[in-house]
């Protein structure tokens, strides 16, 4: 029995991303409650690859809003457990391909007359971005956002150096 109890402590704690995506599709009014978890449930689990992606007569902007709700909540979650300064803002560009790897940037925008900076750059086939359980996307999500977190980290650190360098 101890064993097993080593083994759940040494386990890092993973958010349930899924729920808090849900949530985040119902707070911003993009669905309501029945269809995210419908939406989410379609899109994340079952055959690769992703038919509903494929089978659209606008599979290019049915896999750029995918993504965009799968990342958006991820990002604003990151920038929320860091003190951003409050002219940053952080936004999300997505390069879709049909036939190859899809690419999700996202870029922090620290203020006007300041260099932007590339947090995280993901290439993806979003027709392959199918999980067979819960816990592998919960998996998948916390990577990205723990990327993140250290992303705006660094920058925000770079931000603070660059605002104590005397003007010249």
């Amino acid at each position: 029995m101890p064993k097993k109890l080593t083994s759940v402590r040494k386990r890092p704690r993973v958010r349930n991303w899924i729920a808090y995506i849900c949530e985040a599709l119902v707070a911003s009014g993009a669905m309501p409650t029945w269809e995210a978890a419908t939406y989410l449930t379609e899109n994340l689990f079952g055959e690769k690859p992703n038919p509903r992606l494929l089978t659209p007569s606008n599979p290019h902007e049915v896999t750029a809003q995918l993504l965009h709700r799968l990342y958006h909540p991820i990002v604003e979650a990151a920038s929320r457990d860091v003190m951003l300064p409050s002219t940053a803002t952080v936004h999300i560009f997505t390069d879709i391909s049909l036939t190859g790897n899809s690419a999700v940037l996202v870029v922090l925008f620290p203020g006007r007359h300041k260099a932007q900076t590339l947090l995280m750059l993901d290439a993806t086939k979003a027709w392959d971005l199918v999980f067979p359980d819960a816990e592998s996307f919960n998996v998948w999500a916390e990577a990205r956002y723990r990327q993140l977190v250290t992303a705006l980290r660094s920058a925000t650190v770079d931000l603070e150096i660059e605002a104590l360098k005397p003007a010249v």
